[in-house]
């Protein structure tokens, strides 16, 4: 966990991570159902919402989320053939793409197992540019390092507190371990403790002032903490070391929307979305709730339009499908 991503926490109104969208596309009428659970690679079940598509062989789809045990649930499917597409969103330079097969028949519930795979060497490109050469230079004791490999298969597995001991146990051994100290700050956010990930990060970033991963998830407790300066100063360090990051940008337009600056808020959230793509619609979001507390109505429809043509169907569909029926209607 190299870099802590909390894009759709922030949004502050989302549908839960299990409830269906596209439900029209699935077609009334059927009486089997589908049922599955998603695992990691060491067989214990995903905690982050995964996106899961059924998919008719002939084009029509339908989408939904896991919960929080990694389960998700198709109801009314007719029988057939169809393919079902497992995608982690927040996690797709980790994990690949994966599909199975499965035929639904008549009042016949369906179990399935989907496993993520993950990518060959998944951090190789993102570490040549955020991995600070302060990082890549320590002399790590390896009992510390050990510690540290630990959390990171405790983490993967979802077992957050028992991997925030375990770098816990390695920064004491040694105590300026840089992406220990990264590591235990994100997940520190993660559980909401915010000021002990605060101490963190900060004791981070006075190790290497230009390490990227530690100052940009400095600037995202920050901006939690509503310490909106301070996060535009941490984030300035982040940009300054990843000029071309969306989620430095896009944390960079919060702290500024957050600090009255409706200008640099702006340009940020586009230059997130111009950087990112439809991988950061999410800014398409906080773009157009900026134009509406500006009272640029037709920009903020604009942005949600976009919004809705490159996230059709993900969490956050219905909060914009609101916002641009509110918008239109007035």
């Amino acid at each position: 966990m190299r870099v802590c991503f909390l894009l759709l926490f922030l949004i502050g109104c989302l549908v839960p991570a299990s409830a269906q969208v596209n439900r029209s596309a699935q077609r009334s009428g059927g009486d089997g159902s589908i049922r599955g659970i998603v695992l990691l690679p060491d067989g214990s079940p995903v905690k982050e919402p995964v996106k899961i598509t059924l998919k008719v062989l002939k084009g029509d789809q339908s989408i939904t989320y896991t919960d929080r045990d990694g389960r998700f649930q198709f109801r009314n499917v007719i029988a057939g053939d169809y393919s079902l597409e497992v995608e982690a969103d927040r996690s797709r330079d980790r994990f690949e793409i994966t599909s199975e097969r499965i035929t639904v028949r008549i009042d016949t519930p369906n179990f399935i197992t989907l496993t993520l795979k993950e990518k060959v060497n998944p951090q190789a490109v993102k570490r040549e540019k955020t991995v600070s050469v302060a990082m890549l230079d320590q002399k790590v004791p390896p009992a510390a390092k050990h510690e540290f490999e630990k959390a990171t298969q405790l983490a993967r597995a979802g077992k957050l507190e028992e991997s925030i001991a375990a770098l816990q146990r390695a920064i004491a051994i040694y105590p300026d371990y840089l992406m220990a100290l990264n590591d235990l700050g994100a997940q520190l956010l993660e559980a909401g403790r915010l000021d002990e990930a605060l101490t963190t990060l900060k004791r981070a970033t006075q190790i290497d002032t230009n390490s990227f991963n530690p100052q940009l998830n400095l600037g995202i407790v920050l901006i939690r903490k509503k310490m909106f300066v301070e996060a535009q100063a941490a984030l300035e360090h982040a940009l300054s070391a990843e000029p071309s990051s969306p989620a430095a940008h896009l944390y960079a337009g919060m702290a500024a929307s957050g600090a009255n600056d409706a200008t640099r808020a702006e340009r940020e959230f586009k230059t997130a979305h111009d950087l990112g793509g439809s991988s950061f619609a999410v800014a398409l979001l906080y773009l157009a709730r900026l134009d509406v507390k500006l009272g640029h109505k037709q920009e903020a429809i604009e942005a949600l339009q976009l919004y809705l043509r490159e996230e059709p169907s993900g969490p956050n569909t219905a909060v914009a499908k609101k916002m641009l029926a509110d918008l239109q209607t007035k």
